[in-house]
């Protein structure tokens, strides 16, 4: 055998050998699961194998989308590779034949490896199908989370929509691995929302017809990552002029991930107190993530692209010419216009959390930040536990909100670049399965000390046992 089937035996001979396979410790509930992780993307299988390290194998992953469309990676991202250095390592658990890496290598060779810079976007889902496919995880597509209703009994009644209509799981854990977006809501202004219609408009994070754009005018707000993603991806696709506004008067920089990745930060970030977690990530809203110098120079060199610093838009008027937009150098107009507008982190906008948001914490409740670093967006983040489970805002509350670990986007303040990072999940995802597994053992606790304290089970069985004195 060659290539990628002699890779995938290699994989189950590791999967053996690390005794992965073992057998659960956990007592099974009828028609329960001991975990249902909610979203099947690199983050939510990454969550089942750590679980499996922790021998709790009674796991369900559901994720709304199709086979082979979840996560961003060949829906509504659009940028050529992945922006973090090849080497980075993520959801392979410390197995290293399954790391990309040795992945890629097993298709491309050696010498393919040394040659590629960055990993390229469609390669990455290819690599997250395979990591589905040889780990054979359990998941269940077109299936959409509704609503979490707590028994505050330890039981999570879980609704959910499917081709075959509404059903209902239930589980002891409950695992939020919903991405970036997974915590609140993508953000659209409401002088954009109140001024124009669907039609003329998108977020970066929905599709956009490219193919209706050919030959028109698009104008970006914003000037996040995806804002220069999203100029380059249709400038190469035919649209024939793309202006970037940013409220900024110089472009960003400076990343400040990279210094996190390079000192310690993002594996110990949980180890900060709350006034540092806080000062931290403040620091870390306020940089703002430049575009990759190749992203950017991609878009730049097409001579449709054009780049307005210092020109936040104050006001859109839709009109039979198009969509006019209004800044503090001039008006603009354009075809459609596309938002790179970020999203807002609040549990009150999950329709999934109606039954539980007024019983999370949020860091408001628990912290009080100096005024120099004091942002509401962070304020009204979940305050997160050290594993990634919601605390009670009131000791009341405890019941149900127990047993709810939010592995997305909201963790940003309580835990850093974790749950939605990719350089954050080699640290995160083993944090997040002792969490969920020191749970489930001490949720059962009566039941095991009763059977330890009843255990019988002879293991010297020699003739010598049965003597008194020797």
């Amino acid at each position: 055998m060659t290539g990628l089937k002699a890779h995938n035996e290699r994989v189950r001979y590791d999967l053996e050998a690390l005794c992965l396979n073992a057998p659960t410790w956990v007592e099974p509930v009828e028609d329960v699961y001991d975990v249902v992780i909610v979203g099947g993307g690199q983050s939510g299988m990454g969550a089942a194998l750590a679980l499996r390290k922790e021998r709790i194998t009674n796991v369900l992953i559901i994720d709304e989308n199709p086979e082979g469309l979840e996560g961003p990676w060949v829906t509504y991202a659009r940028m050529i590779t992945l922006r973090t250095p090849k080497e980075l390592l993520s959801i392979d658990a410390g197995i290293p034949s399954l790391t990309f890496r040795e992945y890629w290598v097993a298709k491309h060779g050696e010498q393919s490896w040394q040659e590629i810079d960055k990993i390229p976007r469609q390669d990455w889902m290819d690599y997250l199908r395979w990591y589905r496919s040889v780990l054979n995880l359990p998941i269940q597509n077109e299936t959409k989370l509704t609503r979490i209703i707590p028994d505050g009994e330890g039981i999570h009644t879980l609704q959910v929509t499917t081709p075959d209509g509404p059903k209902t799981l239930k589980a002891k854990k409950v695992i939020l691995a919903t991405g970036i977006q997974g915590g609140g809501e993508w953000h659209t202004p409401d002088f954009i929302s109140e001024a124009l219609p669907k039609s003329r408009y998108a977020h970066t994070s929905e599709a956009v017809d490219f193919e209706a754009l050919k030959g028109k005018r698009v104008g970006i707000l914003g000037g996040g990552a995806s804002a220069f993603d999203n100029a380059q991806h249709a400038l190469g696709l035919g649209v024939s002029k793309v202006d970037v506004f940013m409220r900024r008067k110089e472009m960003p920089r400076i990343n400040p991930i990279r210094f996190m990745e390079q000192t310690g930060v993002v594996p110990r970030f949980a180890a900060l107190t709350d006034d540092l977690k806080y000062e931290v990530i403040s620091a870390f809203i306020k940089h703002n993530q430049p575009p990759t110098n190749d992203t950017f120079l991609r878009a730049a060199a097409w001579p449709g692209f054009g780049l307005h610093l210092g020109s936040p838009w104050q006001k859109v008027e839709d009109t039979p010419e198009g969509v006019v937009v209004t800044t503090p150098k001039g008006q603009f107009t354009y075809d459609f216009v596309i938002l790179s507008t970020g999203m807002l982190t609040d549990v009150n906008l999950r329709p999934e959390l109606d039954e539980i948001a007024d019983k999370i914490a949020r860091w408001e409740d628990v912290y009080d930040a100096p005024e120099d670093v004091k942002l509401k967006l962070l304020d009204i983040h979940p305050y997160l536990g050290p594993g990634f489970e919601f605390t009670p805002k009131k000791p009341e509350d405890a019941p149900f909100v127990h047993g709810i670990f939010a592995f997305n986007y909201s963790t940003l303040v309580s835990l850093g670049l974790s749950a939605s990072a990719l350089t954050g999940l080699p640290y995160a995802l083993p944090r997040l399965a002792k969490s969920v597994a020191d749970q489930i053992f001490l949720d059962n606790k009566e039941d095991w000390l009763a059977a330890y304290t009843a255990y019988d089970v002879e293991e010297f069985v020699s003739e010598w046992a049965k003597k008194e004195t020797v």
